[in-house]
């Protein structure tokens, strides 16, 4: 018991929350693998859907996240007491606005994915606002370097999704894709244990200075660009075979994209530990680059493990993961994982340049990403093909992002 407690002393904030995102990597995993066997491929489709919005939902969110981490950083006093109020007020009505669209287009989205309901998208809409409040108190936490709450706000977000959707399921006899909607939207609300809502107002008197609203506006204008491309790049390959593909095929594909993206989700690991370090750092007037060196080693040698364990044992992977009938994506798999270590490297790189405020990368990241779009929509004969053009688009990405890198590097 005396060496638990001493090896906890030792676990610096930073290593528990790498370790409390490797476990919520873990069940999302469970979440998803539990989705597959269940449903089986047609339905896991909608399921899969509903996932992929939940993601293009994050990004979104992460808009906020990212500016509340950032500001939290290099903001002090009333200036950021009202920063804060302003974040939660801006970001609840944004959530209101969108989803009242969602439900507004539930029916156009039916048609648009080929669902069998509308009522899976309704569920979500009453959800978005919930989730955007939610990404401005992980931002609270996260520019403070509180890492033991923000990891709370991520576990109980993710195991009460896990836990409810199973029990819906289970004993709930309705639509599957209503039920998955329903325990998404009701996991947003754990999501807001613990809440750092002392001293919250809409109507705070104290306003922001001319000068540091416009450095808020700046940098906000330039994530939700950053973030946009990252929706695109992201999501766009799932609900575009979702489209031009059967249902079968669509949750052949979502199994693989799964499996695929492991190193996407740990990636995001580092970023959530690289923003505010790299803040912290150019304010400091310190260098800011062996940061950048540390995370793209990391990701670069754990993305290279699991490329390679996907290029020899595919079939084992699949048929742990997901079960026997979704065995035909086997020699895909590699693929998919390559494209995504790409995507994974060239992020971090993404976010570095985020973190010092640079423009160049973020419209370079949104020009590939539509370059991708524009690939699927006109090289999509095979789920093969659509791989492969992606492996192509996040390889010019990643190159454009150390080209810029270096040419950065030469001129200071």
């Amino acid at each position: 018991m005396l060496t638990i407690k001493l090896l906890l002393k030792k676990i610096t904030p930073e290593q528990l929350f790498m370790g409390s995102v490797l476990l919520v990597n873990g069940g999302n995993y469970i979440y998803n693998l539990l989705l597959g066997r269940l449903l089986g491929p047609a339905a896991f489709a909608e399921a899969a859907l509903l996932i992929t919005l939940l993601l293009v939902l994050s990004f979104v969110g992460m808009t906020f996240q990212l500016a509340t981490a950032k500001f939290a950083v290099l903001f002090s006093g009333d200036q950021w007491s009202s920063f804060k109020n302003r974040s939660y007020k801006h970001a609840t009505i944004f959530g209101i606005i969108a989803g009242i669209l969602i439900i507004l287009f539930s029916k156009n989205l039916q048609e648009l994915f080929h669902t069998k309901s509308h009522w899976m998208f309704i569920l979500f809409g009453i959800g978005v606002p919930l989730y955007f409040f939610m990404s401005v108190n992980r931002g609270n936490y996260q520019g403070n370097q509180d890492f033991k709450n923000l990891s709370i706000t991520y576990q109980t977000e993710m195991w009460s999704r896990l836990l409810i959707t199973l029990a819906l399921l289970l004993f709930v006899p309705l639509e599957s894709s209503f039920l998955v909607a329903l325990g998404i939207g009701i996991s947003f609300i754990f999501g807001l244990i613990p809440s750092d809502l002392k001293g919250l107002s809409f109507s705070s008197k104290t306003k922001l200075l001319p000068e540091n609203a416009k450095r808020v506006t700046k940098f906000m204008v330039l994530t939700a660009c950053y973030e946009f491309t990252q929706i695109i790049i992201n999501n766009s390959d799932i609900l575009l075979v979702k489209h031009y593909f059967d249902a079968l095929d669509a949750g052949l594909y979502a199994s693989l994209a799964l499996i695929g993206r492991v190193v996407y989700f740990v990636a995001w690991m580092f970023v959530m530990l690289l923003l505010p370090t790299v803040v912290q750092k150019q304010k400091d007037g310190e260098p800011t680059a062996p940061i950048l060196f540390k995370y793209v080693g990391y990701i670069g040698l754990l993305s290279a493990v699991i490329v390679t364990a996907c290029y020899l044992m595919p079939e084992f992977i699949i048929t742990v993961m997901f079960g026997d009938a979704y065995i035909s994506m086997a020699g895909l798999l590699w693929q998919y994982a390559l494209a995504t270590s790409l995507f994974a490297i060239g992020n971090i790189f993404a976010y570095y340049f985020l973190s010092l405020d640079h423009y160049v990368p973020v419209i370079l990241s949104g020009l590939l990403g539509m370059s991708q779009i524009a690939l699927v929509v006109f090289y999509h004969d095979t789920l093969e093909v659509v791989v492969h053009v992606q492996i192509i688009a996040m390889a010019l990405l990643l190159a454009v992002q150390i080209i810029y890198f270096l040419l950065k590097k030469s001129k200071l």
